[in-house]
Formats: C-alpha cells, structure tokens, sequence
C-alpha cells in the first residue's frame, strides 16, 4: 500500500456539488467531510446515546457524544505525531508534508463518527439485537416459509453478528438523506477508516490471532460499496493503516475515560484504584516502580500540597491525563515499529502490542468491567434497556416481514408502518427496486434495524412508554 493510493478523495457520487462547494473549491475534500458530519442530525443524536451510564442525567458524564469528540482530538494526536516520526525518520520517501495534514484532517472526522452507528443504550443494545434474531429468525415466516431458508447464509449472520460498526459505514453512505440516496457521500479514505474489520459476516474468526477477523465490517448490503472503497484506497480486504490509529484513540479514550467516569459516580474510590494497580501491574513491573501506581500518588501529594480541598478528584483526573499522554506515546511508537508491516496489510494487532502500554490498557478495561460493568445499577439498566429493545423487534419485525409485498397486513402492522419515518422507507424502496425476493426481505428487516438505531436512548424510552400505555 502507498500514500498516495490510501488517502483517496474518491466520493461514491462524484456529482453531488453544490453551489457552494464549487464556489469555495479551495475547501479540501477532507474539510468538506468535517463539515457534513458535524451537520448532520444522526451527530447531534450521539449526546443522547450511553457511553456507559444509560439515561444519566449528570453533565460531566461522558455520553457518545462526547466520547466521540475525545476520539477525534485523540485521533488527531496521534496522526500528527506519528506523521511527524515518519517524515524525521524518513521511514517513507514518498511521504509528505502535505499527506501528514490530510491525514489529521482524516482521522478528525473519523473520531466523530467512529461510534455513529451504535444503536441506543451503549454495547448492551447490539447484543440484545444479535440475541432477538439468534432466537427468533429461524421461527419467523414469510410466505410459509421460515425466514432462515428465505435469507441467504450471509444475510442470516448479518443479524446474528448486528455490529455498530458496520451500521456506520450503513448510516453515513446510505441513510442521512442530505440530498440524495447516497447518505453524506464521504471520501472513501475516511469509510475505509472506520472500517475496523474489513471482512463479512461469514469471515469473522474471533479465534484467529487476527485482530481485522473478530467482527464483521461491513453488511452484505454494503459489499459491493466496500468493494469499491478497498479498491480505490488499495486496501484489498486489509485494514487501513489509519485504522490502527482510530483503534488506538478509540481505546485510549475508553479505557482512561471509563475510570474517570466510575470514580466520579462512585463506582470505585481512590483508594480501591490503588489497590487494584497494585493487583493488576505490580507484577508486570517485576519489583520495579509501578509507573501508573506512582502517578497517581505523586497527583495525590501535589494536590495536598497545593491545599486541594479535593485531593483525591485531583489526583484521578490528573492521573487520567498523564495516562493519556503515555498512551499517545506507546500507541506512536508501536505505530512506527511496525510500520513496514502495516503499510503491507500484515501487522495482526493492535498498536499497544508488545509495548509497556499493553499491560495497563489491559488492567483499566478490567477494573471498570469488574466494578461497573456487572454492578447491580448497571445491570439493571440494561435489562431495561434489553426489554424496550426487544419490544420494539418483537413488533416491527413482524409487521415489515409482510411490507411491500402482495400478502395482507393488519391493522396494527399499518399503523406500526407508518410510525417509521419516510426517510428509511424511501431508502429502503430506492435500494430493493428489482431486486429478488429474499434480497427485499433482507432489506426490510434492515430497514427496522436501521430505525432501532437511530433511536437515542430518551427517544427509545419515550416511545415504549407511549406504545404500552405506560405513559
């Protein structure tokens, strides 16, 4: 792979311009991109999507939003340094000045809608879509039939696989109707980034030591638009080698805010944090200084010295902070140790790989799991968030199974048809439009999936209530 061919400025449709684009073309493509997304409704809708904490109501706990925000300075970080360490190490000849500024561009718009995808209610809401369809495709019928001898295999694990991911890709090519049926109509460049796992849903091998196989990238509605995407960029079915980037502040982000965010709602103390460094690195740092650990105290002890009257806030948000910066670094320096890997598609990992970072990436993701991912409050949120979910498959599903076709629809299946806004259907009829039997269904029960997860998790809320008259 080369720079040149990676970063393409390609669009799926090349004459959607307006007015203004033609008037200020010294806009770059990359620029353009930036402006469409922060624009847009289905970005506005990230603030009232769980990060972690579903239906908070506090101000300072991060929401999609403005995890995604995080994401992109942090994506933003990283490609300029890592740019920077190419052009000084002149690691590549053909690289430039002017593909480090691309690529800053790039990875900006990428963090914004990494996660824009994400049905409501955080990663609790793609499991209780991949757990409806595992249960129930094969029990549902369409003209006698069950829907598992209708769909074809890979239309079938599309479901069982439902990944946010690839309803990103979904969503920003297909789904904003801006001005026509091609969505935002995105350089190809940044939908080739935010594929993460560039293979189908019948290509996934979570137990293959490849990190692009764990889940599927995008879904068989979008293969003949991914094809084109690695075509253009020259990826061929491998990762972008600015992927690893988005990955890489994607997990930084997570990892570090996470710990933020459970301290501040009380989920851990500054006290159990210490214990549980000790627990995780001290033996990763053999009887050497727990370097995190260490941190933390010395923010601690400046925070007393300096007469802080909260000194353990200080020194978590302090800490959280310099994780970040030592994570930037590791992620950069892991990024250029296997740069001639990457750039040739065969570096199977992540960019904290073999370095010092790997340990405590590892060790903030279980502390968070272990307190607050499967605590009493959060687990019975997403039971409730689980409930509303299926409620709203268990219905639509139902009444779209027999839509715009020649079989009868009820009473309540109209009325629930008509619930759906014309914006999905119209997509849905644009893309079905001579198409075989089984390729419509398909479409037609992306068509309810692509409606969940527009959802924002008060939109999602509101309407159960008002559709089983709790409200």
């Amino acid at each position: 792979m080369n720079w040149n061919t990676l970063l393409s400025p390609r669009r799926k449709s090349e004459c959607q311009r307006s007015f203004t684009d033609e008037f200020f073309n010294l806009r770059a493509e990359f620029k353009k991109d930036y402006h469409r997304i922060i624009s847009s409704a289905s970005f506005r809708r990230l603030q009232d999507k769980t990060q972690v904490f579903p239906l908070d109501e506090s101000d300072f706990i991060r929401t999609r939003l403005t995890h995604s925000l995080e994401v992109s300075s942090l994506s933003k970080s990283l490609g300029q340094n890592i740019s920077e360490s190419i052009l000084k190490k002149n690691l590549d000849p053909d690289f430039t000045e002017e593909f480090k500024s691309n690529i800053c561009d790039i990875l900006l718009c990428a963090g914004l809608i990494h996660d824009i995808g994400n049905p409501p209610f955080g990663h609790s809401g793609e499991e209780v879509i991949r757990d409806w369809f595992r249960k129930n495709l094969s029990v549902l019928e369409f003209k006698g039939k069950p829907l598992t001898e209708v769909l074809t295999e890979q239309m079938q694990q599309d479901f069982y696989h439902f990944e946010g991911n690839a309803q990103a890709l979904r969503l920003v090519s297909k789904l904003h109707l801006l001005v026509n049926e091609y969505g935002m109509n995105l350089t190809f460049v940044l939908l080739d980034t935010i594929i993460k796992y560039p293979v189908p849903s019948t290509g996934i091998f979570p137990h293959s030591g490849q990190i692009c196989e764990k889940k599927m990238g995008y879904f068989y509605a979008e293969e003949e638009l991914y094809r084109s995407i690695s075509d253009s960029c020259g990826t061929f079915g491998v990762r972008h080698p600015l992927t690893y980037i988005l990955e890489a502040a994607d997990d930084i982000s997570c990892r570090t805010a996470d710990i933020e965010d459970a301290f501040k709602k009380g989920f851990i103390s500054y006290n159990k944090l210490i214990t549980e460094l000790h627990s995780h690195l001290d033996a990763v740092y053999q009887g050497k200084e727990n370097y995190p650990l260490s941190v933390l105290e010395q923010q601690y002890r400046k925070a007393l010295e300096r007469g802080n009257k909260e000194p353990k806030r200080y020194a978590v948000s302090n800490f959280i902070i310099q994780m970040q910066s030592y994570l930037i670094y590791c992620a950069t320096n892991g990024f250029i140790a296997h740069y001639k890997e990457i750039m040739e598609g065969r570096w199977e990992h992540d960019l904290f790989y073999g370095t010092v970072a790997a340990p405590l990436i590892k060790a903030l993701e279980n502390i968070v799991f272990d307190h607050v991912f499967v605590s009493m409050q959060i687990l019975k949120l997403e039971v409730a968030a689980g409930k509303i979910i299926t409620y709203f498959l268990d219905n639509f599903i139902h009444a779209f199974i027999s839509y715009d076709t020649d079989q009868m629809l009820g009473m309540m299946e109209e009325k629930l048809i008509h619930l759906i806004s014309d914006n999905y259907k119209q997509i849905y009829h644009f893309y079905s439009k001579n198409q075989s039997e089984n390729v419509r269904l398909y479409l037609r029960l992306l068509l309810v999936t692509d409606y969940i997860s527009g959802m924002t998790d008060s939109f999602a809320k509101d309407l159960y209530q008002q559709l089983t008259g709790i409200e």
